[in-house]
């Protein structure tokens, strides 16, 4: 499986592990983030290529903000994934211009913007949606 869906996969499985606790969520995701601003320049340097594959923080940060908020469903999750995925591929404006961006902000914004964009649509189609939701298991 390609480096990005797996990592996306981690971010998926840490959103659901700190979904109970908003404060614990929001500061885990910050830190991620701003590790991902720290290193990725860098890291980049190294490789010596443009948004290095090894590097997914990206795709973990994004994964946060896609996942922000959403119910414990299963099936929201799966969706939310796969759609996460498709908005950092196909890189739907301004994701596009984001990217072109030097060195971590090129590396970051994008990933982050997808995340905004899967978290708006899941919220919308929740909220407008009649489907029942089979809910995931907590741990309390």
């Amino acid at each position: 499986m390609a480096p990005g869906s797996m990592a996306s996969i981690a971010g998926a499985l840490l959103s659901l592990i700190f979904s109970s606790n908003i404060f614990c969520y929001v500061a885990v995701f910050g830190l991620i983030t701003i590790i991902g601003f720290l290193v990725s320049t860098r890291m980049e340097e190294i490789a010596r290529k443009k948004d290095p594959s090894c590097v997914v923080i990206d795709e973990v940060a994004g994964s946060f903000i896609a996942f922000f908020m959403l119910p414990l469903s299963f099936s929201v999750w799966v969706t939310a994934f796969f759609l996460f995925r498709a908005f950092d591929m196909f890189k739907i404006y301004p994701t596009n211009k984001l990217e072109e961006l030097p060195g971590a902000k090129g590396i970051m914004l994008d990933d982050l913007v997808a995340g905004v964009y899967t978290n708006i649509v899941m919220q919308i189609t929740i909220h407008f949606s009649s489907i029942t939701l089979l809910t995931l298991p907590t741990g309390g």
